[in-house]
C-alpha cells in the first residue's frame, strides 16, 4: 500500500520499521521538529525520524499542519492512507481527507477506555490488568472515530510504563500490518466505539509524580510503576528531593502518621501511608544514579520515625 507515516517517538517508530519490512511504499514520513533532548538539551532528532532515514523515506517535520502549505504537501504524495502514531499534533479535518483511505491511527488501548495522551500510563494508574492496542479510522474528535481491529495485552503485576510500552509498541506493528491486509482485502470494516465505557488519559504532569503518602500504597505503588521511566515518581526527605524508581505496597501496622520511615533494611525503606506501607526498592538522590535500598541508607542513613515529603 503507498503509504504516508505521521509518528514521533520510539513506539511510533517500531511500526514504520515493520511497515518498511512488511513491503509498504511509503512515500514520506512527518515527525515533530528536532529538539533538545536529556540531561544536556543536546537537539536530536526522534526516533521515527531516525528510522525513516536508516531506510531513505524522504523525511518532512513541519511545525504545524493547519495551514495550506502542509495540506497541499499531503495532498501532493497521493497516498492511499496515512499512517498515524503518535505523531504529537492533532490533525485537522482537511489532512484526514487528504488521502483516499483517511487518516488510520495506531492507539495504545482499547477504545473507548483511555482515549487520549497518556493511556500506558494511565492504564497503570488505574490498576487495569489488560490493555491492547487499537486501529482507529480518524476523524475529527479526540480518538472517537470507528475501530478497525482491536489486540489485547495483559498487563503484568510488576509492569513499567517501559516495559509495558515496549510490549505495546511490539503488538501496534504487528496490528498495523495485519489490518491493511484486512483493509486490502476488504474483511476489516470500521466499527463505531460504544457510547458506554469511555475514560480520558490525561496527558501526565510532573506536578502528578510527587507522591502524596495519604493515599493508599497500593495506589502508591501503581504510580510509581506507571511514572517510571518518567517524569519518575518523587518525595522529599530532610528537605532534598528523592526520586522512587521502584516501590512495593506490603501489609504492616497502621495508625502512622502518612510519609512516616517506620524501618529500613536491605530489601526496602518502609514508609506509612494513608492505608498500609509502601516499600521503597530502588532511589535516587539529586545528581545520583538509582539504587537499592540497601544501597541509598548507606550513603544517607535514615532513621525511624523521619518524616518523607519534607
Amino acid at each position: 500500500m503507498r503509504l504516508v507515516f505521521a509518528g514521533t517517538p520510539e513506539f511510533a517508530a517500531r511500526s514504520l520499521e515493520a511497515l518498511i519490512s512488511a513491503g509498504h511504499e511509503i512515500i514520506a514520513v512527518l515527525t515533530q521538529p528536532d529538539r533538545p533532548m536529556g540531561r544536556g538539551f543536546k537537539v536530536l532528532p526522534s526516533a521515527v525520524k531516525r528510522a525513516a532515514l536508516a531506510a531513505h523515506v524522504p523525511v518532512y517535520q513541519p511545525t504545524t499542519l493547519r495551514s495550506a502549505e502542509a495540506l497541499a504537501l499531503i495532498q501532493g504524495f497521493s497516498a492511499e492512507a496515512m499512517i498515524v502514531s503518535a505523531y504529537g499534533q492533532l490533525l485537522p479535518s482537511e489532512i484526514l481527507e487528504a488521502t483516499s483511505r483517511g487518516a488510520i491511527n495506531i492507539h495504545a488501548s482499547l477504545l473507548p477506555r483511555w482515549r487520549g495522551a497518556a493511556p500506558i500510563q494511565r492504564a497503570l494508574q488505574a490498576g487495569d490488568t489488560v490493555t491492547g492496542i487499537s486501529i482507529m479510522q480518524m476523524d475529527k474528535g479526540l480518538d472517537t472515530g470507528p475501530v478497525l481491529l482491536e489486540r489485547s495485552c495483559p498487563i503484568l503485576d510488576q509492569d513499567t510504563s517501559h516495559t509495558l510500552h515496549d510490549r505495546l509498541a511490539d503488538l501496534g506493528a504487528r496490528t498495523i500490518i495485519e489490518a491493511l491486509e484486512g483493509i486490502r482485502t476488504g474483511q476489516l470494516k470500521p466499527v463505531p466505539q460504544p457510547s458506554t465505557g469511555v475514560t480520558y488519559a490525561h496527558k501526565i504532569t510532573k506536578a502528578e509524580a510527587l507522591l502524596d503518602w495519604t493515599k493508599e500504597a497500593e495506589q502508591l505503588a501503581r504510580d510509581v510503576r506507571a511514572f517510571n521511566p518518567a517524569p519518575v515518581s518523587r518525595t522529599f526527605l530532610r528537605g532534598e528531593l528523592i526520586k522512587v524508581w521502584e516501590a512495593e505496597a506490603v501489609p504492616g501496622p497502621e495508625g502512622a502518621v502518612p510519609g512516616t520511615v517506620l524501618s529500613m533494611n536491605d530489601d526496602g525503606l518502609f514508609v506509612a501511608c494513608g492505608q498500609g506501607r509502601l516499600a521503597l526498592r530502588m532511589l535516587q538522590r539529586a545528581g545520583g544514579k538509582p539504587m537499592t535500598a540497601g544501597e541509598f541508607i548507606k550513603g544517607f542513613p535514615v532513621a525511624p520515625g523521619e518524616r518523607m515529603g519534607v
